[in-house]
């Protein structure tokens, strides 16, 4: 396998330096009022952080509109923006016509029917599945991932969802060559937006093992 990490819910200025440590690929930063990982007043701080270049911000956004989404990205550059909404194509595409390289995320459950995505096929980079819940993200737990394997599109995607030490090494059971990614958050943390830092050690010791 060839995965890339993405780490989401970072906020806290001294975290985000020792997440670093453990190079991953995407950092994500969420900028839903609706979240315990809102991002809020913290964002001067953040942008103080020497983040190398090699890792890839991620802005996400929850049925934000198109210019709330421009200032945002002032405030705290991103190179990628997540959609984690009912946001529309047409804002998929007005954002890429800004430079912005998009993720559309859809929630999955055991009736997901992937003809929901045929609209945005042209206008996002990456699709991002995680398990429908209660909550927009993922609601701790993971979906079934044998469901990916019927993925009919040749667009990159990331996979979320309740995933940490105990699963990581399962996701071996995903054979679909689009899979570009795993996303992990909650299950990483002591408390919202706040990394345990063994248990991202162990994460990524896990990771690498499976990414041979």
């Amino acid at each position: 396998m060839n995965l890339k990490l993405k780490i989401c819910g970072m906020r806290d200025p001294d975290n985000i330096r020792e997440v670093i440590r453990y190079a991953p690929d995407y950092l994500g930063f969420i900028f839903y009022k609706g979240s315990p990982r809102y991002v809020g007043d913290h964002l001067e701080q953040i942008r103080k952080v020497s983040i190398p270049e090699s890792v890839i911000k991620v802005g996400v956004f929850v049925n934000e509109n198109y210019g709330e989404i421009l200032k945002m990205r002032e405030k705290l550059p991103f190179d990628l923006v997540q959609l984690h909404g009912n946001e529309t194509y047409t804002l998929c595409e007005k954002l890429k016509k800004k430079g912005l390289e998009v993720i559309k995320v859809f929630s999955v459950g055991n009736d997901f029917d992937f003809d929901h995505m045929a609209p945005y096929i042209d206008y996002v980079d990456y699709f991002l599945f995680d398990t429908k819940g209660k909550y927009y993200g993922g609601n701790s737990v993971a979906f079934d991932w044998n469901i990916v394997e019927k993925y009919p599109y040749q667009i990159p995607f990331f996979i979320g969802g309740g995933i940490g030490i105990d699963n990581i090494r399962d996701i071996k059971v995903i054979k679909n060559p689009y899979i570009h990614a795993v996303d992990a958050n909650s299950m990483l943390e002591t408390s919202p937006a706040l990394k345990d830092i063994r248990k991202v050690e162990t994460f990524r010791k896990q990771f690498d093992q499976i990414n041979i």
